[in-house]
């Protein structure tokens, strides 16, 4: 099977299920940014020493699988036709687990922090601003399309814990956070 297909050099592209849209459909702009904040994931982890943030990287990359197809079959018969998964309210507890199970190495914040410290941390940044966005996409598509609401709760606990990876991984390399503490003026 070869990579190129030649179907979208129209500007359009399917959806699964069979429906053609233009790539610049909010569907297809709320999938294309869910893959995005997959592969910053992946970026992240492959600058990360830490084999729990590799293995949790890991495990949530599958699940944006899973919602990106979610985002890409509009039709409800066609999710349950095709088992797409929708995403779960244990995929949602569990990110509070690892979010609540890390916070516990952590000093509480005072201030805010400036995005950065070490470069896997700096990726988690990175991911968590890019997962924001996703977010919003998700956010606008659901006002006028059938989507699990959980896409919405998944994301923005994911952006939190990617927040508090960013954090970890300054910790455990000896970085401490950088306060913000307003421009210099």
């Amino acid at each position: 099977m070869k990579v190129y297909t030649r179907r979208g050099d129209s500007g359009e592209t399917d959806l699964f299920g069979g429906e053609r849209v233009a790539k610049d459909d909010a569907r297809v702009e709320t999938y294309g940014a869910v893959d995005e904040l997959n592969s910053v994931i992946g970026v992240a982890a492959a600058a990360s020493g830490e084999k729990d943030l590799k293995d949790a990287s890991q495990k949530i990359q599958s699940e944006l699988f899973d919602l990106g197809a979610h985002l890409a079959t509009p039709e409800a018969a066609h999710r349950e036709k095709y088992s797409v998964p929708a995403p779960s309210a244990d995929d949602v507890t569990a990110l509070e687990q690892w979010i609540d199970r890390l916070e516990g190495e952590l000093e509480p914040l005072k201030t805010f922090i400036l995005p950065g410290g070490t470069p896997a941390a700096a990726a988690f940044h990175q991911a968590r601003t890019v997962c924001r966005r996703a977010e919003r996409a998700v956010v606008s598509l659901a006002r006028g399309a059938d989507l699990d609401p959980l896409a919405v709760r998944y994301l923005n606990r994911l952006s939190d814990l990617l927040f508090v990876m960013a954090r970890i991984e300054n910790r455990r390399a000896g970085q401490p956070d950088v306060p913000w503490t307003g421009a210099d003026r």
